[in-house]
């Protein structure tokens, strides 16, 4: 009997840690897709419908997160932070609307160098209220960058904020 009970509580105790250890899949896009967002760090310009627009990227926490700083010169600073939850590849958006969206990746692919990103939940955010809800981002090569912000807002998507950077260093 009791190597019964060692036994059950063994099994329980690896599914306990499997499962705190965060989602793991096969076909998972995260840790793939968050290498090649690493490699965005650095500077980056864009001209876009709101003037000239500057985005930044840097690791911090050891390389655990990285950190999108973007501003212009019509907006105000905006930061979005990319880190991996599991084999989930997360971002946390904080925005000039106010509120935080959480995005998940759902896709990438690696020829493209696209991610996509469909919203999960946001804090902050009022019923109905506007906010950024998927974007994508391509890294198509060292030294450019395509990127695609969504915002909805009552539910539906109001419009969609695109820019091209080149890096500047």
């Amino acid at each position: 009997m009791k190597r019964h009970l060692v036994a059950i509580a063994t099994v329980l105790l690896a599914g306990i840690a499997a499962h705190a250890a965060g989602p793991k899949s096969e076909d998972a896009p995260g840790p793939a897709a968050y290498a090649r967002l690493k490699t965005l760090v650095g500077e980056w310009e864009a001209t876009t419908s709101m003037g000239k627009a500057h985005v930044s990227y840097e690791l911090i926490a050891g390389g655990t997160s990285l950190v999108e700083r973007e501003s212009g010169e019509k907006m105000p600073v905006m930061e979005t932070v990319y880190y991996l939850d599991g084999d989930r590849l997360l971002l946390t958006h904080y925005c000039m609307a106010g509120n935080q969206p959480r995005m998940q990746a759902r896709s990438f692919n690696p020829e493209t160098g696209e991610v996509a990103f469909e919203f999960l939940d946001a804090t902050n955010l009022a019923p109905g209220g506007g906010h950024m809800h998927n974007a994508k981002i391509r890294a198509t090569d060292h030294d450019h960058l395509n990127t695609e912000w969504e915002f909805y807002e009552n539910g539906q998507r109001k419009m969609a904020e695109t820019a091209q950077y080149t890096r500047v260093k």
